[in-house]
């Protein structure tokens, strides 16, 4: 039986442009850049946009690695992440929240009963 314990380890470090920052995990090296309503050069994916690719991208493989655990037969399937950060509107002054974060799934040749418990199990994991 594999370790119920899982351990990642991520770094990032300033390059010489402001608000651009080096990032690495495992061997794999990526440039994320900050908005630039923050004055940073909003090129590369930004942070929110990495969290929220980061909530997408799980959903797609926990609905795969459910469906092939419990033998359905699904065909490709895809997340669409929609979020909103509205400064003005924050529950404290001291942090930043996503206001709302609506996800959308797609499970090809599933009939929608099958798609939505795929989904509920996502949401249970």
């Amino acid at each position: 039986m594999p370790s119920a314990i899982r351990t990642y380890d991520v770094a990032a470090k300033t390059t010489d442009v402001l608000g651009r920052v080096a990032c690495q995990a495992r061997n794999h090296h990526f440039i994320v850049d900050g908005p630039v309503q923050n004055g940073c050069p909003g090129e590369e994916l930004t942070p929110p946009e990495l969290f929220l690719s980061a909530v997408a991208s799980c959903g797609v493989e926990l609905v795969q690695v459910i469906a092939r655990d419990t033998s359905v037969p699904i065909g490709p399937v895809s997340v669409a992440v929609h979020g909103v950060v509205d400064r003005s509107q924050q529950p404290r002054e001291d942090l930043t929240l996503f206001n709302s974060v609506r996800l959308d799934f797609t499970v090809a040749g599933a009939d929608g009963a099958t798609a939505a418990a795929l989904v509920e199990g996502f949401k249970r994991r």
